[in-house]
């Protein structure tokens, strides 16, 4: 959490190994991320970027892309996703063509096309950048349900404080710092940059 410029997207590059931080060093599992095989590494992250966008073709390739995952995966990618019933009623089902300049969509529906290919390959971790700021509430809470079902480790970055009221720990950034941390609750409870969004979402 935390205002625009505060160092959250910039925090998802460097566990995704796009950027080294100076001082520090990024770990997984206890290894320092430079000496890990980031193809490796990369292909047990399920990503959801802000800004994200469709490829040029139909809804299936959109979510299982150039794997060999098949269409029953993707089938399972977009229920959890809450994107199946929207598909069953196109014509052309899995079959749709999109893509950036096709307007078949919604900025909903082409979110949650991103969070099912984030999710096809069943990963290890999930890494959401406002991955449901284009979502209606009852979208949102499908797509929450589905992730908390989940095994993955997820990292989500977020305006919507009901987005991250069930995460284990919540980290604050201000100013590329980290200002506050703890839980949903510990975090209400205290004055502070948490507690002051809080309010202004409540109000």
């Amino acid at each position: 959490m935390g205002p625009s410029g505060s160092g959250k997207s910039t925090l998802l590059r460097l566990l995704l190994g796009f950027e080294f931080p100076g001082p520090g060093t990024v770990r997984y599992d206890g290894r320092v991320l430079q000496a890990l095989d980031l193809k490796a590494l990369r292909s047990h992250i399920g990503t959801v970027l802000q800004g994200g966008r469709l490829w040029a073709g139909d809804i299936l390739t959109n979510i299982v892309g150039a794997t060999s995952l098949n269409v029953d995966d993707a089938w399972a990618a977009a229920r959890a996703a809450g994107l199946a019933a929207d598909i069953e009623a196109m014509p052309m089902g899995m079959y749709t063509l999109v893509g950036e300049g096709v307007s078949t969509l919604s900025g909903g529906q082409r979110q949650r096309v991103l969070i099912a290919r984030a999710l096809v390959g069943r990963p290890r971790i999930l890494l959401l950048d406002e991955a449901t700021s284009a979502l209606d509430n009852l979208s949102q809470a499908t797509v929450l349900e589905s992730l908390e079902g989940s095994d993955a480790t997820r990292v989500v970055i977020a305006h919507r404080l009901s987005t991250v009221r069930n995460a284990d720990r919540i980290v604050v950034l201000e100013r590329g710092r980290i200002a506050q941390q703890g839980t949903f609750r510990e975090l209400a409870a205290a004055p502070g940059p948490f507690a002051a969004m809080l309010a202004r979402q409540v109000a």
